[in-house]
Order: structure tokens, then C-alpha cells, then sequence
């Protein structure tokens, strides 16, 4: 069965649409829509396929899904406006703006070492509950006061999902707001964007149901198997908090509690038209916003961490900036100069400058690293605008 797919492209991306096309087959109850602007202007909206497999309810285009990690690119985009506005220094201790965090050998830490997950604290040495993960001053504090893993700056690991609250606890301190507040008040709401960090309850039971590939869930169960302690593992569950491939039918990140919490770490919820707008504004004027200037990015996308990181992995890797996922093997962009983040299972949002382009890609069947659906896409993208 051919999924119905739905939406418009411009002639010269017509390669897009098939690329999108092409990564439904196979699979008969995967949901996904895919925005791309250029100039600030939409050149491909396409969804289709199904957002809840348990009811057979279609995708449309203003579908919502959780984009996982993309969140965290858009917290680096909110860091990178703190800094241009002068209210936040990279090259300043965490601990100047965030007083308890310097405890336990971390007063020297860094915004930008924190934002380039090289702050030591990818994972809590203590096993964490649900209900611990849905208060954020318990996490906050947790964090704060736990000794880091290495020596903060020295080296790097991913910090998978207590990144989001170690980046938003510096932006409520910031701001005096909550970082999906501010996200709201400083990017969603000037330009229209359906997404959010923390789903208000108006919007309960709208984001598509998510689903784990097979693959995804070997490659999960083979970690947990693995001689502890495994701290990648741990990274991703907090312990026992999340179940390792972060969903189940009715649990982590498809559980209600969990998706009105803010957990921008992994816990962002936006439709692909958002994703596309709001990385199309950091690089040209969109529906008559910008939200960084070119000096802004500039110093955001400077390279922080690359190479093999501090828990042995094999290649490729990643390359990061001040929290914005950078070009690499591990996850190619348009060109080197773009910069933005993907999320667990296939969620793509980024930027690219030299293009003026802005990119979204949402999915509700997640994959491991096999998938290819959005890299194909990108190469698509690539050819039709060269």
C-alpha cells in the first residue's frame, strides 16, 4: 500500500517530493511531513501517511510530533540571541549566572563547554523515577550539585537528554522565565510556529502517536546488555526514568505528563512547517522575522567538539558548535555551513546560511542508525539547488 501524500513543491524540487515518497515504502503505518524554505519563502509542504497507527487518524499538515534533540537546537538558538543581546557570555562560568552549579569541581565550567556537551554531566550517577524527570527544580538541582564525570572542558560526550535542562536552567536565570516561555515568547509566537517546549493542554492527544522500529529496539536491548556502567545507556534513560528507546505504546514520550513537561532535551513538539520557519529565520528575514544576525551565528558555529568523544564509539562522529549540531559525517547538512540539530528516530531541522534556507523533517516511525530518509532528502535538496 502506497501512503496518500499530500502538499505542494515548486517544479525544480519535484526530486524532494520523491524522496519523501520513497522513504514511506515499506512502511505502511510511518507518519512524516517535510517543509523546506528558501529566501524565506516555502519551496516544498508535503506530509501523508498515518499519525496514529492505533485509529488509522491521517496525518495533516499542522500535525504536531515530538522532534526529540531537534529541541535542542532550538535552545541554542534562544542562547545565541541571549549572547547578541549581550544579557549572556559563552566564554563565562556557568556559575556567574547559576550560583549552585559551581559545586563539586564545576566552577570554571563554561557556557560554552555546557552547550558543547563538555561539561561532564551526561548522565545522573543516581537512578531517577518518571516523576523525577516531570520536576524541573529537581533536576535542575540534581545536576547542579552532582560531581562531573571528567574534567569539565577537557573532552566530550553527548549529553543526550540532560543537556535541556542544564542549557535551560542558564536561560531561566537569564530571562526569569521558564525555557519554554521564553522559546515561546522569542520564537514561536512572532512567527506563528506550531511548537512548543512543554504542550499546552489545549494541544493534549494532537501530536502523532510515535512508533519504534524493530531495529531501533534491538540496537536498545543490545545496550542494555552491555557491562556496566554504561553511561551512554544511562544518558538516554536517566537511570531507569525513560525507557531505553525513549517510547513505548503508551509511555515515555508518547505519555501525555511527559510531553506537557518541559524537557527541552529531547522533549520539543512541532509541526515541520514550524521546524522549517524558525530555522529559516536565524538565516534570512521570515514572514517578517529574523532571529539571530549573521555575526550571532557566526560565533555559535564555531567548532567545539569533534573526534571521538570521552565514552569510546566508533565513527563517525559529530560535530558541535554552542549547542548547534555542525556539518559532519556523523549527520550531513546541505553544506559546511550549516548548522541546526536532528532528533532521535529521524527528526531533521536546519539552517543553512550561504542558501538562506530552512529545513524541517518530522516523523513518527523512528529508526536506528540505518535510516536514510532524511539524508536522501537533503541529497535531493542538494541537487535540485545547485
Amino acid at each position: 500500500m502506497t501512503a496518500a501524500i499530500s502538499g505542494t513543491v515548486e517544479p525544480r524540487f519535484e526530486p524532494v517530493r520523491a524522496a519523501f515518497v520513497a522513504a514511506f515504502r515499506d512502511r505502511p503505518t510511518m507518519g512524516a511531513a517535510l517543509h523546506v524554505r528558501v529566501g524565506g519563502r516555502p519551496v516544498v509542504d508535503l506530509w501523508g501517511g498515518v499519525a496514529d497507527e492505533r485509529d488509522g487518524r491521517p496525518w495533516h499538515r499542522d500535525t504536531p510530533s515530538v522532534v526529540f534533540s531537534c529541541t535542542k537546537g532550538l535552545v541554542s538558538i534562544l542562547a545565541a540571541r541571549l549572547v547578541e543581546d549581550g544579557r549572556l557570555a559563552y566564554d563565562a562560568p556557568v556559575a556567574q549566572y547559576w550560583p549552585r552549579f559551581g559545586a563539586a569541581g564545576k566552577a570554571g565550567t563554561t557556557v560554552a563547554e555546557l552547550l558543547a556537551h563538555r561539561a561532564g554531566l551526561p548522565a545522573p550517577r543516581l537512578d531517577l523515577s518518571f516523576e523525577d524527570i516531570l520536576d524541573w527544580d529537581r533536576m535542575a538541582d540534581l545536576l547542579a550539585d552532582q560531581a562531573p564525570l571528567w574534567c569539565p572542558g577537557t573532552a566530550y560526550a553527548y549529553h543526550a537528554i540532560t543537556h535541556g535542562w542544564l542549557a535551560g536552567e542558564v536561560i531561566r536565570r537569564v530571562t526569569g522565565r521558564t525555557v519554554g516561555g521564553y522559546f515561546e515568547r522569542a520564537i514561536a509566537r512572532p512567527l506563528g510556529a506550531d511548537a512548543w517546549i512543554g504542550l499546552p493542554e489545549a494541544m493534549r492527544g494532537r501530536p502523532a502517536h510515535l512508533q519504534v522500529a524493530d531495529s531501533l529496539a534491538a540496537l536498545w536491548r543490545n545496550e542494555q546488555m552491555k557491562p556496566g556502567p554504561n553511561w551512554p545507556c544511562r544518558a538516554m534513560t536517566l537511570g531507569g526514568a525513560l525507557p531505553a528507546a525513549l517510547v513505548t505504546p503508551d509511555g515515555g514520550f508518547n505519555d501525555p505528563r511527559l510531553q506537557a513537561a518541559e524537557v527541552p532535551g529531547a522533549g520539543g513538539i512541532a509541526t515541520a512547517t514550524a521546524l522549517a520557519a524558525i530555522w529559516s529565520a536565524t538565516v534570512t528575514p521570515t514572514d517578517g522575522v529574523r532571529l539571530i544576525g549573521p555575526g550571532a551565528i557566526d560565533i555559535a558555529t564555531r567548532t567545539q567538539s569533534e573526534g571521538p568523544p570521552f565514552f569510546a564509539a566508533e565513527p563517525p562522529y559529530a560535530r558541535w558548535g554552542m549547542g548547534f549540531q555542525l556539518d559532519s559525517e556523523a549527520r550531513r547538512y546541505l553544506s559546511a555551513a550549516s548548522f541546526g540539530h536532528d532528533g532521535a528516530g529521524g527528526q531533521v531541522g536546519f539552517a543553512d546560511p550561504d542558501a538562506e534556507l530552512g529545513f524541517g523533517f518530522v516523523t513518527n516511525w523512528m529508526m536506528g542508525p540505518e535510516d536514510t530518509r532524511a539524508t536522501r532528502i537533503i541529497d535531493a535538496l542538494r541537487d535540485a539547488l545547485s
